[in-house]
């Protein structure tokens, strides 16, 4: 079943994305300098920034995926996994930040260049441009995969507004854009949540005398898993290591997020937002699982048709239960809309920063103009639009396999960063070769964890701890390959 939209839930929906090109719009004649474009004058208020890092790492799978989990026997405790990500946030203000505050740079790959060399530096920014651009284009797949389900728009227009309509204001607006327009669309799909969650609740045949006793039976309210087992994902142990170095990677090393950091007032102003972030995500993924929960204790009076579970419990819901042309179902398709939109313009946005400073600028002999510099970074942010949209449309081709697949690979970056990042901070006799063999065999550890070791049926190592694997293999065998001869060269050698 499609959900049918009525004329007050398509007003809705189309203000909420035209509103989005509006600021981009007006936004776009402040932008005078490169330094405007991509960090908005490094001068954004830390609770914009806060919204931003929030928006941006919240993506439709958050919204649709997360309560699924909920739902599921794993219930509240995904919870274990967010104690890491504020963990991983606390050492990034202490031992991270300072590096990025130490000079006036536009990537963090730039501190790479610092320690190794320009070819670390742009084996770096290459890693995370593919990777990046390769997992957000199957996000927006997936999310125009929602659209289709759920309103019974076809892939591909329904990708190409997606992506048209981000790659529209973020073009013109560049990160100032990308910033207020993160914070409206958290506003959005928070309020569709909170709107889905009281629905439910009213719905509950004893309101949340019926709920309690559901959490009661199924033994939801026990979110704490104690359980040192690698395999399974959601226990304190792999949230407090294996969510601290996720975070580590994903809020640490990953332009997407220090391009955040660079645009606050300054590094004080980025530490409250980072800090500020990992207790708000909390409460985020506390009131989504909330969500699955509520709607694992409607479903025991309302059982669910055979074949809907997990992910598909929240769209099932919103497809037979939401009333219609009341402008609630407009509002939460353009919560799941934000969800999207938000990771795809701070994608790109971070992918022409990125690109501009770690490739581009170091391939030059002089130093460009201030008007050639703004031609390059609208250009590359065009750029990557077309490619992300490109690998959307592409990617209907794909069986679900090689989409989460892909998704996995393109989450591999960040060990292999992290380690590159922790070999600055705590091994700085280590050379570029060394650094660079040890950032590949840590790439090809996490492949043979994920194709050889990991059977479909079978999982011996679970995702919290990739990330964690990764960074530490490539740390601990570049540290090692430093003292061969033929490893064994100044940090700045270029090879």
């Amino acid at each position: 079943m499609q959900i049918p939209l009525g004329i007050i839930d398509f007003i809705v929906l189309v203000v909420a994305m035209a509103a989005s090109v509006m600021i981009g719009l007006t936004i776009a004649g402040r932008n005078k300098s490169v330094e405007s474009y991509l960090l908005g004058d490094r001068n954004l208020p830390w609770w914009a920034i806060l919204g931003s890092i929030v928006a941006t790492e919240t993506s439709a799978a958050t919204v649709l995926s997360v309560p699924g989990i909920g739902y599921g026997a794993t219930g509240f405790a995904f919870l274990q996994l967010a104690l890491g990500y504020i963990l991983g946030r606390l050492i990034v203000v202490v031992f991270l930040l300072p590096n990025y505050f130490s000079g006036n740079i536009v990537s963090a790959y730039e501190i790479l260049r610092k320690q190794f060399g320009t070819t670390t530096t742009r084996l770096a920014s290459m890693l995370f441009l593919v990777t990046r651009n390769l997992g957000d284009g199957l996000r927006l797949y997936l999310a125009a995969m929602v659209l289709e389900q759920l309103v019974g728009w076809p892939i591909i227009p329904s990708a190409l507004a997606i992506g048209g309509v981000t790659l529209l204001y973020t073009y013109f607006g560049g990160m100032r854009s990308v910033v207020w327009n993160d914070c409206i669309q958290l506003v959005i799909y928070l309020s569709g949540c909170i709107v889905a969650a009281i629905l439910l609740v009213r719905m509950l045949p004893n309101g949340w005398a019926t709920y309690s006793d559901y959490m009661d039976a199924t033994g939801k309210w026990n979110w704490i898993d104690f359980d040192m087992s690698l395999k399974k994902p959601y226990t304190l142990f792999a949230g407090l290591v294996g969510g601290t170095f996720l975070s580590l990677g994903s809020h640490g090393t990953d332009q997407i997020m220090v391009q955040r950091y660079l645009s606050a007032k300054s590094s004080k102003h980025a530490a409250v937002a980072i800090l500020t972030s990992g207790i708000f995500v909390f409460l985020q993924f506390a009131l989504v699982l909330w969500i699955g929960t509520l709607l694992g204790a409607f479903h025991v009076a309302n059982p669910l048709p055979e074949g809907i579970k997990d992910d598909k419990v929240f769209s099932y819901f919103i497809t037979h239960y939401f009333p219609t042309n009341t402008g609630l179902i407009g509002l939460m398709l353009a919560a799941i809309l934000a969800a999207t939109m938000s990771t795809l313009s701070s994608s790109l946005s971070s992918s022409a920063s990125s690109a501009y400073s770690d490739l581009w600028l170091t391939s030059l002999k002089n130093q460009p103009s201030e008007a050639s510099k703004m031609w390059f970074t609208r250009f590359a942010t065009m750029v990557f639009g077309v490619v992300q949209i490109g690998i959307g449309i592409w990617a209907n081709t794909f069986s679900n396999s090689v989409v989460n697949n892909a998704l996995t690979i393109a989450g591999f970056s960040s060990g292999v960063l992290l380690g590159w990042f922790f070999l600055g901070l705590f091994q700085p006799q280590v050379g570029q070769r060394a650094a660079i063999a040890g950032g590949g065999l840590g790439l090809v550890v996490l492949l043979w964890i994920q194709f050889v070791l990991n059977k479909p049926d079978d999982v011996q190592i679970s995702f919290p701890w990739l990330s964690c694997i990764g960074s530490l293999v490539t740390f601990a065998s570049a540290s090692y390959l430093s003292y061969l001869p033929a490893l064994k060269t100044s940090k700045n050698t270029t090879v």
